[in-house]
């Protein structure tokens, strides 16, 4: 998969750096909640994003160097609901068919696990980026060539497989400068971007849960006041009921004897 090479290389660059840096500060704050068995990280396994978890089996798997499981993302090679947690950083825009990755990761995942995808927002500077280098017929490298997907297209493609989106977010409001000089010099647009205009970030983050009608537990709300006046009055009742129904046994059985 030499797109997917290429991508790790790319992070490797300013450019990539000045991404990865945010995007391991976001896997690192969302995956600390997450708990369960089994984590599966589908790409980029340079970097890994689960190391703050609290799951203890940890997988980086796909098609490049460095994986610790080889496999297709089409393909997952798991069993049906065996997974807790999968963790999709950019797999998705260098895909033939993210459909069938979205698919795949749904079947795998038990009911109430989590996804958290990573993308390149096509509504933000770095798509426009992409956009300029396509229409003047430059050499597109990663990620340029990506296929961008926005943000309400992701929700909706989680929706149609029965996930709920519990968390978004968007981050790099730098322009996608290739000097790591500019970059830092950004850091005011960075800062205003999260407060006046966060959905045009270059990046974008989703945590969805794979909900399955009929499996959500719903746990009472107890007023603990309530509970502690009502259980004397519980032990009471259930006193007067034995003893009523000792008295009823003892009067049956001298009515059995009489008759």
């Amino acid at each position: 998969m030499s797109t997917a090479i290429s991508l790790s290389a790319w992070f490797d660059t300013p450019q990539g750096q000045y991404v990865m840096l945010r995007e391991q500060a976001f896997f690192a704050s969302s995956v600390t909640d997450i708990f369960g068995f089994n984590a599966v990280q589908l790409g980029l396994p340079q970097h890994d994003l689960l190391r703050d978890s609290r799951i203890p089996l940890h997988i980086r798997a796909g098609k490049e160097a460095g994986v610790q499981l080889w496999l297709e993302a089409e393909e997952l090679p798991f069993e049906t609901g065996s997974i807790d947690l999968v963790l999709l950083p950019h797999i998705l825009e260098f895909s033939e068919h993210p459909h069938q990755i979205l698919r795949e990761v749904e079947r795998v995942l038990r009911p109430e696990g989590s996804v958290i995808i990573s993308g390149f927002n096509p509504l933000s500077m770095w798509g426009i980026r992409r956009i300029l280098v396509k229409s003047l017929a430059k050499k597109r490298g990663v990620p340029w060539c990506g296929k961008f997907i926005s943000y309400p297209r992701m929700k909706d493609w989680l929706a149609l497989l029965g996930f709920e989106v519990e968390a978004g977010r968007f981050t790099c409001f730098a322009p996608p400068f290739a000097s790591s000089t500019l970059l830092k010099r950004s850091q005011l647009l960075e800062t205003a971007g999260a407060h006046w205009w966060s959905v045009i970030g270059g990046v974008y983050f989703l945590q969805a849960k794979k909900r399955v009608p009929g499996m959500r537990l719903i746990k009472p709300n107890w007023n603990g006041r309530l509970v502690r006046k009502l259980l004397p009055v519980s032990a009471k009742l259930n006193k007067e009921a034995s003893s009523e129904a000792s008295t009823t046994t003892q009067w049956n059985g001298r009515t059995q004897k009489n008759e």
